[in-house]
């Protein structure tokens, strides 16, 4: 788990797990009912029918990795104001 904050946290990963799950039925379920006609088209399917799930996890996947940044700005703006602290008190 990425994120410090375990209820974000834990929807965060679930959510992330179904839209891996929307992911691989969505072009499971696109490739297996056109594959019979044509394997050219089941395959473009396929994708087609991967592409919302994927955008669902890139989506979940910016939103963890802001919540990284953010976490590493506000450790980083704490240790600046501690040096400068440090700094004002030693003068």
């Amino acid at each position: 788990m990425r994120l410090p904050k375990k209820p974000l946290g834990f929807v965060v990963n679930f959510l992330l797990g179904v839209s891996w799950a929307v992911a691989v039925l969505g072009a499971l379920s696109s490739f297996l009912a056109l594959y019979q006609a044509s394997l050219f088209h089941a395959v473009v399917w396929g994708i087609i029918g991967a592409i919302p799930g994927i955008v669902l996890v890139l989506l979940l996947e910016h939103f963890i990795t802001s919540q990284e940044k953010l976490a590493e700005l506000r450790k980083q703006t704490r240790l600046l104001e501690a040096l400068s602290e440090r700094n004002e008190a030693e003068l």
